[in-house]
């Protein structure tokens, strides 16, 4: 971490107010951390934004196990990109229901289109990718001069 700065930001004050409860609720003790937070989520999805940004990433599928052929046609797309899958989590929420989650890796473009196509699998209930990439690479590209679009 580098040296801190001190800013001053003006704020509507009932959006203020709803901020502070909802941080609250969130168990924030104080508002410079929540606005840490919230600066490093916006950099974190202008950085996984750039096609070429190695992520690292989860994918979440809730499918129901009984749908035609959705199990094996999830494993065969999860083989068939073994490369951008880390691991996998399975399990059973009920006689209908399967959670499966996956750790994935690999260039934002190819993790994007890799997670569509689960998701997009008849059976497949919900769905949602959600990526970031490492405290350091964000600290690296904003020293740098280039908070988004770097090539790794």
């Amino acid at each position: 971490m580098g040296i801190l700065s001190r800013i001053g930001i003006a704020l509507d004050s009932d959006l203020l107010k709803q901020f502070d409860r909802s941080i609250g609720r969130q168990g924030y003790t104080n508002r410079s951390e929540a606005f840490r937070d919230l600066i490093r989520d916006r950099l974190v999805t202008e950085e996984t934004a750039a096609p070429d940004a190695t992520v690292v990433g989860t994918v979440t599928l809730i499918y129901d196990h009984h749908a035609h052929g959705v199990t094996e046609k999830l494993t065969e797309l999860q083989h068939a990109h073994h490369e951008l899958v880390v691991s996998t989590s399975h399990a059973h929420l009920d006689h209908e229901s399967c959670l499966e989650v996956l750790i994935v890796h690999g260039k934002s473009v190819h993790v994007e289109q890799f997670a569509g196509r689960l998701i997009s699998l008849k059976g497949v209930q919900h769905g949602r990718l959600v990526m970031t990439v490492p405290a350091h690479s964000l600290d690296h590209h904003v020293k740098n001069g280039h908070p988004q679009n770097h090539k790794h």
